[in-house]
């Protein structure tokens, strides 16, 4: 009797500076006098590619963060040209570049993101955010940014315009016909005429539709608005969630939304950030995380709650219970991480400083810590509960803890069944079982 291939975890990896956790730059071994070197990046997703990771993803920043001499300037590179330079020296492990809607013109992210598809053979991906500082605004000819249901309007209007430019025609219909000097066929190559209030396109693309159909789209929001944007374009999603409980309740926001859009059948893939502590032993792990925490610079962590909080947070006791903060309704600011941090406290009711060791590797995503056999176990959990489909890995260390992860994760995962030891497709859709 054939043997039944059980259901396959995605993996996806969010390359950040020398590591997510705030102290890793402080780290002896850290890789913090590379994170301008793009030999660096092209090795850390080749170390992916060893894992056969479905993908190695990108965050962006359009401002310069490092205003305190602790913070690390982690995005150095911008993410498309640093994809393109990945591209060179790797085959299979998908490439994912953050586009902000805010900032971007429609008509130059989908040329660059097309161009990179075909590169690559289809292995591109693009995550729509709409970005959150006004620092980043002041960059763009603005003075702030836009209000949260104003920049989600506009991020509607902007996948709607590269939707339409992905698909605005096809290589075949250049013709190549040197005997009747035909280069293309102009039938089927006709502009988009978008008209909105945003952004108006005559179209078509220079560059025609992706060898993959178009580059897979992803989304981050969990606001409402986050959500119905999800719903309507997103091929996948990443998402924030520091328990079980947590990711039921966003996988259920989710489907309510697509159910609302009467597309009951479509199923969105969701990715959790995922960040690992792994050792051979529970004591070894505990101890690699308890090295970080060691080194972590209060103040920066402070800055950082400063900004999830939107209060000023600096001159909070540490060794104190966590103030009472706003509810969910009266809170202005990003919604997810807030909605994460509260779930926190309710959980653990922690000092500042306890909160703060919550937040530094990641900003309080699922976090584990412990042997292989630990650390994938809870992952089953999440995986057969339907609320993951994967995970985007959040080092806290690079390259130490992707290393780890590739080395002693990846092999408990395939050894259960759960995760490929080989690519079976090319392209990103084909990785993540996309049609």
């Amino acid at each position: 009797m054939k043997k039944t291939q059980r259901k396959q975890l995605h993996l996806g990896v969010l390359l950040y500076g020398c590591g997510h956790h705030q102290a890793a730059w402080l780290m002896p071994d850290s890789s913090v006098e590379r994170i301008g070197d793009i030999s660096y990046y092209q090795s850390l997703a080749q170390l992916a590619e060893k894992g056969c990771f479905d993908a190695v993803f990108f965050a962006d920043n359009h401002s310069f963060l490092a205003n305190d001499p602790n913070e690390m300037p982690a995005f150095w590179l911008d993410p498309v040209v640093n994809l393109t330079a990945i591209s060179q020296v790797t085959h299979y492990v998908g490439l994912v570049s953050t586009i902000s809607s805010t900032f971007s013109n429609p008509f130059t992210a989908s040329r660059q993101l097309l161009s990179l598809d075909h590169i690559t053979k289809g292995r591109v991906g693009w995550n729509l955010v709409t970005s959150m500082r006004d620092e980043e605004a002041l960059n763009h000819s603005m003075s702030e940014l836009p209000p949260h249901d104003e920049r989600y309007e506009k991020a509607d209007e902007f996948a709607a315009v590269m939707h339409k430019l992905f698909l605005s025609w096809d290589s075949h219909e250049v013709l190549y016909n040197r005997a009747d000097k035909q280069l293309i066929n102009p039938v089927n190559i006709n502009p988009i005429n978008f008209k909105g209030t945003y952004f108006k396109v005559k179209g078509p693309s220079t560059t025609p539709k992706s060898p993959q159909g178009r580059p897979v789209a992803m989304q981050a929001g969990a606001s409402k608005q986050g959500i119905a944007l999800a719903a309507k374009y997103a091929d996948a999603v990443y998402s924030v969630s520091w328990n079980l409980n947590q990711a039921k309740k966003y996988r259920k926001k989710l489907y309510e939304q697509i159910k609302q859009n009467g597309a009951c059948d479509r199923h969105i893939k969701v990715f959790p950030g995922l960040v690992t502590y792994v050792g051979r032993t529970h004591e070894e792990a505990l101890a690699k995380k308890a090295a970080l925490d060691e080194k972590l610079p209060v103040e920066t962590a402070l800055k950082q709650l400063s900004f999830f909080l939107q209060q000023d947070c600096s001159h909070w006791e540490i060794d104190l219970k966590v103030p009472a903060l706003p509810s969910i309704a009266e809170f202005k600011g990003p919604v997810g991480r807030y909605e994460t941090i509260l779930e926190i406290i309710k959980d653990t009711r922690p000092t500042v400083k306890e909160l703060l060791g919550y937040l530094n590797a990641g900003g309080g995503h699922f976090t584990l810590i412990g042997t292989p056999e630990e650390i994938v176990d809870q992952m089953e959990v999440w995986f057969e509960a339907g609320v993951a489909d994967g995970f985007n890995l959040m080092p806290p260390t690079l390259p130490g803890s992707l290393k780890d992860f590739v080395e002693l994760i990846v092999p408990e995962m395939q050894k259960r069944g759960i995760f490929r030891k080989q690519y079976k497709g090319h392209t990103l859709r084909d990785h993540l079982g996309l049609s």
